[in-house]
């Protein structure tokens, strides 16, 4: 856009982006919590996997979904099939 001297709608435009995704910005829940929790679960409950300690979780009362649980639990460092 600098080089060309065009607005930000000429640009999206030409290579056929939608003007919301040019200006988006990103934004990530913090993970502490939950991860401190896993960890909790995983050191105690050595046999479980993400599945079980997803379940666990959801009985305590955490809204956070499997594909959360599963990102996290392999952040840690543990298997999916531990």
């Amino acid at each position: 856009m600098k080089n060309y001297q065009v607005a930000v709608i000429r640009a999206c435009s030409v290579v056929c982006l939608q003007r919301s995704c040019w200006y988006y910005k990103p934004h990530r829940r913090d993970d502490t919590a939950i991860r401190h929790r896993i960890k909790e679960i995983a050191q105690v409950r050595i046999r479980y996997g993400y599945q079980r300690i997803h379940v666990l979780l959801r009985r305590e009362g955490w809204r956070d979904n499997h594909k959360r649980v599963y990102r996290v639990y392999k952040e840690e460092g543990r298997s999916p099939r531990d």
